[in-house]
């Protein structure tokens, strides 16, 4: 607790062991702690606290209330009214603006009218709505986490009273009520899992397997969840505290979901039977006295499961250590089943030195086998002669028994002595049956049952969970090949069949896991909690489990491209019905979820990643756990944010900024679209320190370096930002009481390379106070509200994550919440729950202050998220990050080019249009040229086709044929485009040079770049080899070329106007990839989209080429329209204005080419 709130008081109104827990955190912060505990309950361990921690009892809730900053309060729903509104109830103590947060079980409902009832009786507290727990992940381990829902600005009073406690976590999560909500979704996972769990250990100890060996395998696998891990060794040992955990989860948890499930009218099919078996477990008489649960279930399940505990145990992993140290030598491998788990374990045994020949129907799956290095035939029958061991991975008993007996099988061409591997998940009784039948061969062919765990990525890295079952002699023949496979290798007592009964049960765990994962968060989607959220939190709780942790991405992605699919569950816990039925034990819940899956793949989703199980819940229900924000109209959003801030407070503070502390803001831009936006303004393609000097020495507000790092790998951007940084650094050493600003301008769109390029600035200039996220872009339709970053469209506002540029395939992404969009593309490094944001109502409720406020009150290194909706946000957000700045804080911008403008104060100006520049139509014709591929792009040439497509002439160039194909045939296509071009322009006609719409990717976001490459250069030749003068040039994404044949064509010195005023150089205009034409001043928004390239084509088709020489030939140095001092020696973008010494030395018509891209 921070100096300021040593002496706050919080008090305790009921107490359990959490509640101990964070009081004595309290108490070690310095502050007063007080109880209040029911006479009726046990108080030692409070009084006990208090003795030893300086804690105080008190004789009711009052007393206890009176003066706390924080009131936390522990009562059940019959009890909860009386504290508060008793006649000592909490109530009568509190204190204005205390804090009181509830962690009481209460249906939302329930919590809604007490909020109600205290808001009329004391209208100056503020409630929260809590839910506390011990975490359990590796990364929260033993830390109290502490989740409060309700107003933003209590959660935040909230947040700080907790902040500095040890040992603490705290999220603040969305409106009153959520915190319950949470915990609602959390304890229908435990029920789930605990029922599950004791299935599955009955099932498995029927099937013959020691209890402890099932519970030892599948704490470390695909089936394990905390609960089975808690609950199974009480199980086994009869431990009392069963009971008590039994009753919890019946009476306060599992009760409590189901009565919010029916006052929300959403189905829990799981659940439902998970309850009937918790009540009958823990409410059954036996002989007229109430029964233990234990004894309930071994009755109903016909297992002593307590007896069969205390057998004689072995170490399943040391015996197979054993068996692999005894093993004979293995070469010759044969492998049946390329599959996505087969083709991994494959490969990965040639990795290993084993000599593979292996056999897939899918032929596509052998060729990449054999380029890998392996052996491929066309048939079962090829592969299996002459090897040692047979390995079969198919996908069900149909298959295993189809290329082990069928025609063209493996079995009547085996050698005798050669041992099948057999890992496919198979029921037991088909691989006791399968050993009977290789016996009666008398060939003496080993049978090893040996199915695995762990999933596709572990098989290709060869660390699998492998169960294995057989004679010894079976075991030693293979050992070698499974130790090479397996990551934790388990030998099974009991003969062929034991192993596949491990997997059963595992399998039996995984399936409803799995389905009870899609329940739970389909019933949060219902309680309108925000389910990546509610994943984030469950992560560190008691209801997780691996394939909750493993599966639900697939789901809040949307994504289920299959890794396992849902046919693969309808196998499996058929196997379960299957076996259960044989063995007369009834399994609910695990039926329950079978059928699940069942109706997922009737409903066309067999295919699909067992994760579309959720869609059963979707359809059902309506509801959509996809933790995708929704598609908004955007002037419904815009009308219902806050009226913005009524002063523009920037002119001041930009001179205050960068004069009386001589702060400059040094812009790396990414590309050069960011340029077009500013206006005098220099620019710098190269960073010599000299030249950096130099500008330092002018005191300007702000200059650009143009870096063109987007159309770099990730390394080399890092490199070349990194060297920037040391020569700006280098450079202002030199000038005394210098200093300045560094902003990364990037794509508005979130395409680029975050978080490289600011760890490279950061690696050189140190840690900064914190970084700044900054999308906003008014001109382009970019808006973040409530830290969701839109793109506008059609008058909607469409989340980022689900446009064509977050499918970019080098800089793609799925998040449009920016917080979330931070940890994914940190991986991780930075969570969520990391990421402060400055929101729009601080922005126009609060001003510039309270934005300097909150910056300084930052931790250093934070990552600061800001919204904004217009660009008078931007200015008041750019006014409090200056007055923060002169406080002495330093940041580093991650930001959109909106910001830029605000933070250096530009002024916008409309843009020079042809008939201000007096160019007159000429007999040539114009250039259009197009080499951008994102959707809107095509949209905008397919209308520029038909709208114009008497006048215009249209070469497509194959991006094939440039990027993919043999430098001749790249070679043959330029020189086809050049010479139509020159014959299109030499007949007057208007021509648009375009990339073939088809997308060409590369396998790695590497590869991608380097097809954009391609293509852009392709193109820079195309438009330097046309030698016809052309009446203009348009140019739509094309990529800046730092090329030398270029830059000598150019003078040292070129004058930037600013794409807000001219949007092209004297002979071409750009565009970039969105409409920025008409910016501030001129319209309040941008035109449509696919306007872009038809508007400007048709203005400019009309414009002269004569009048435009004419210009370029009389203009001087100090001529108006140049009113920026020289620079250096550079290829420019298109919005430059260029002036020459010597007219005679430019080529016959010259041009600028800007960013291309072909993602």
């Amino acid at each position: 607790m921070s100096s300021s709130s040593l002496s706050a008081v919080v008090a305790f109104v009921g107490a359990d062991d959490l509640s101990l827990a964070l009081a004595a955190s309290f108490l070690r912060s310095g502050a007063i702690v007080r109880f209040y505990i029911d006479p009726e309950a046990d108080e030692s361990a409070a009084r006990t606290l208090a003795e030893q921690g300086g804690g105080v009892t008190c004789a009711s809730p009052a007393e206890a209330a009176r003066d706390a900053t924080l009131v936390i309060v522990l009562s059940d729903a019959d009890g909860v009214d009386e504290l508060f509104f008793g006649s000592e109830g909490i109530v009568k103590g509190l204190c204005t603006e205390a804090v009181v947060l509830i962690r009481s079980m209460l249906v939302p409902s329930h919590l809604e009218k007490l909020e109600l009832k205290l808001s009329d009786e004391k209208k100056d507290i503020f409630l929260l709505d809590g839910y506390i727990f011990i975490g359990l992940s590796d990364e929260l381990k033993q830390k109290i986490v502490v989740v409060a829902s309700g107003r933003e600005n209590v959660a935040k009073r909230a947040e700080q009273i907790f902040s500095d406690l040890d040992n603490m976590i705290y999220f603040a999560e969305g409106e009153f009520g959520c915190s319950s909500k949470i915990k609602l979704v959390n304890d229908l996972l435990e029920s789930i899992h605990f029922v599950a769990s004791t299935e599955a250990m009955f099932l498995g100890v029927r099937a013959g397997i020691h209890p402890s060996i099932i519970y030892d395998i599948i704490s470390n696998a695909a089936g394990s969840s905390r609960i089975f891990v808690e609950a199974v060794p009480k199980l086994l040992s009869g431990d009392p505290l069963l009971i008590g955990s039994l009753k919890s989860l019946l009476k306060k948890n599992a009760s409590y979901v189901m009565d919010t499930a029916k006052a929300v009218t959403f189905p829990l099919p799981l659940l439902s039977v998970a309850y009937q078996q918790l009540m009958h477990g823990s409410s059954a008489v036996i002989g007229g006295e109430p029964a233990s649960p234990l004894k309930v279930w071994e009755q109903l399940f016909g297992v002593n499961i307590i007896d069969a505990a205390s057998q004689p145990i072995y170490d399943a992993s040391k015996l197979a250590d054993q068996l692999v140290v005894a093993s004979k030598e293995a070469k010759k491998v044969g492998f049946i089943g390329l599959g996505a788990m087969g083709f991994g374990m494959a490969s990965h045994l040639l990795k290993s030195g084993f000599s593979v020949t292996a056999y897939d129907v899918y032929k596509p799956t052998l060729a990449r086998f054999a380029e890998l290095g392996g052996l491929s035939k066309h048939s079962p029958e090829e592969v299996s002669k002459d090897v040692e061991i047979l390995i079969i991975m198919v996908a069900n008993e149909v298959q295993a028994e189809s290329v082990l007996y069928g025609n063209a099988g493996a079995v009547p061409v085996l050698s005798a002595g050669t041992s099948i591997i057999l890992s496919s998940t198979v029921s037991p009784g088909f691989v006791t049956q399968l050993k009977k039948r290789l016996e009666a061969e008398g060939r003496e062919i080993q049978l090893v049952d040996a199915p695995v765990s762990g999933g596709v990525k572990r098989a290709a890295d060869g660390t699998l969970t492998v169960m294995v079952s057989g004679t010894d002699e079976a075991l030693q023949c293979t050992g070698s090949v499974l130790s090479a496979l397996s990551e934790k290798l388990y030998a099974i007592k009991g003969g062929c069949g034991a192993a596949s009964s491990v997997k059963m049960v595992n399998q039996l765990l995984a399936g409803v896991h799995i389905a009870s994962a899609a329940e739970a968060m389909a019933f949060g989607a219902r309680l309108n909690l925000r389910t990546r959220r509610v994943f984030e939190i469950i992560q560190h709780a008691r209801g997780y489990s691996w394939m909750f942790g493993n599966r639900v991405p697939h789901m809040l992605d949307n994504d289920y491209s299959p890794y396992s699919a849902v046919d693969i569950f309808v196998k499996d816990l058929g196997i379960v019905s299957r076996e259960s039925s044989n063995l007369r034990i009834p399994l609910h819940v695990s039926s329950i979820a079978h059928q699940l899956f069942v109706a997922g793949s009737a409903s066309g989703w067999g295919r699909f990643d067992d994760g579309a199980v959720v869609k059963v819940y979707e359809t059902l229900t309506g509801v959509k756990v996809e933790g995708s924000p929704p598609i908004l109209n955007k002037e419904d959003v815009l009308r219902s944010l806050p009226v913005e801030w009524p002063e523009v407070p920037m002119d001041d503070l930009v001179s205050s900024a960068s004069h009386d502390s001589k702060k400059v803001v040094v812009v790396l831009d990414d590309d050069p679209t960011g340029t077009q936006t500013v206006h005098d303004i220099d620019v710098l393609t190269e960073w010599p320190v000299e030249a950096l000097r130099e500008q330092f020495l002018k005191l300007p507000t702000c200059f650009f370096i143009l870096t063109n790092s987007r159309s770099m790998i990730a390394d080399k951007a890092a490199l070349l930002v990194k060297d920037i940084c040391q020569n700006l650094e280098a450079a202002a050493k030199t000038v005394p009481g210098f200093s300045y600003t560094v902003v990364l301008r990037g794509d508005s769109t979130l395409r680029g390379h975050f978080p490289e390029e600011a760890d490279a600035v950061v690696s050189v200039l140190g840690d900064m106070d914190a970084w700044i996220i900054c999308p906003f872009f008014l001109q382009g339709g970019r808006y973040t509200i409530d830290d969701i970053h839109y793109v506008a469209e059609s008058g909607r506002l469409i989340p980022a994550g689900e446009t064509e540029f977050a499918k970019d395939a080098a800089f793609g992404y799925t998040s449009s919440n920016l917080r979330q969009w931070v940890q994914e593309k940190t991986r991780g490094r930075i969570s969520e729950n990391q990421v402060s944001t400055i929101s729009i109502s601080l922005l126009r409720k609060e001003g510039p202050n309270a934005v300097c406020q909150h910056l300084c009150s930052l931790e250093k290194g934070s990552v600061c998220i800001i919204n904004a909706a217009s660009e008078r946000d931007m200015n008041v957000f750019a006014a409090g990050m200056i007055q923060a700045e002169l406080k002495g804080k330093r940041f580093l911008c991650r930001t959109a080019a909106s910001f830029v403008s605000a933070r250096i104060g530009i002024k916008p100006r409309p843009p020079i249009r042809p008939s201000e520049l007096g160019l007159k139509r000429s007999l040539a014709g114009g250039l259009i040229v197009v080499g951008s591929y994102v959707p809107k792009t095509t949209k905008q040439v397919d209308e520029l086709r038909s709208q114009c497509m008497q006048s215009l002439r249209v070469i497509e160039v194959s991006v094939e044929m440039i990027s993919l194909k043999s430098t001749e045939d790249r070679d043959q296509e330029i020189s086809r485009v050049v010479e139509l071009g020159n014959a299109y322009i030499q007949s007057g006609r208007d021509t648009l040079v375009v990339t073939s719409r088809q997308l060409i990717t590369g396998r790695t976001p590497e590869e991608s770049l380097e097809i954009n490459y391609k293509v852009s250069s392709a193109l820079v030749e195309i438009v330097r080899r046309i030698s016809s003068r052309p009446r203009y040039i348009l140019a739509k994404s094309l990529c800046l070329q730092h090329d030398e044949e270029f830059n000598r064509w150019f003078m040292e010195a070129a004058d930037r106007v600013g794409a807000d005023k001219v949007k092209g150089a004297r002979s071409l205009i750009t565009l970039g990839d969105y409409t920025t034409l008409r910016v501030r001043g001129v319209t309040s928004d941008a035109p449509a989209m696919i306007d872009t390239i038809l508007s400007e084509a048709q203005v400019w088709m009309l414009a002269g080429m004569k009048a435009l020489r004419r210009l370029l030939q009389h203009s001087r140095p100090h001529d108006p329209l140049f009113p920026c001092r020289l620079a250096r020696p550079c290829w420019f973008p298109v919005s430059f204005l260029f002036h020459f010494r010597c007219v005679r030395d430019v080529p016959s018509w010259c041009f600028i080419l800007m960013k291309m891209t072909h993602s």
